[in-house]
């Protein structure tokens, strides 16, 4: 009997051990307002702002690492997060957004992932997640948070910040 009890003990030890690391999640911001529509322009003051409020919202989401395209306002909309989290900024191509969405989608790391508004439907795509309403040219504060559960479909939930 107490070898029944101990073993059935072990098996619901086992399957919530592996449920509390079942899930992640991934957070999709497209960058903060830029100062002009150069190829690599820097962030307008309101952009700074916006990127700022994005560290304040995230500040308790336990991200564990921060991916921005090689882009200056991809960067700079991901810092202050990453400087309050200590951690560094992992740059990617913005046309490898797929291969980008695939990878996380095989980690276990809660994520913020900067990009633009032609890649965060790219992005959702390599998660799995499928499209999203397109991000408009005027649009920057859409905050598209993805959980991604090893035994079911990806739960997407889009804010604004």
């Amino acid at each position: 009997m107490i070898k029944k009890i101990l073993t059935a003990f072990v098996l619901i030890a086992g399957m919530l051990s592996t449920q509390a690391f079942a899930f992640q999640t991934i957070v999709l911001v497209r960058h903060a307002e830029k100062v002009d529509e150069s190829r690599d322009p820097l962030l307008s003051e309101k952009g700074m702002q916006r990127a700022q409020n994005l560290a304040r919202v995230l500040r308790d989401a336990n991200i564990e690492q921060v991916f921005a395209t090689e882009y200056q306002r991809t960067q700079l909309t991901a810092k202050p997060l990453a400087e309050a989290r200590q951690l560094a900024i992992t740059p990617y191509l913005a046309k490898e957004s797929l291969a980008l969405g695939e990878q996380l989608r095989q980690a276990s790391k809660s994520t913020l992932v900067v990009g633009h508004s032609n890649t965060v439907n790219t992005l959702l795509k390599g998660l799995g997640a499928g499209d999203q309403k397109a991000i408009a040219e005027d649009e920057f504060d859409r905050l598209v948070i993805v959980h991604l559960n090893k035994n079911s479909a990806p739960d997407v939930t889009i804010l604004r910040y």
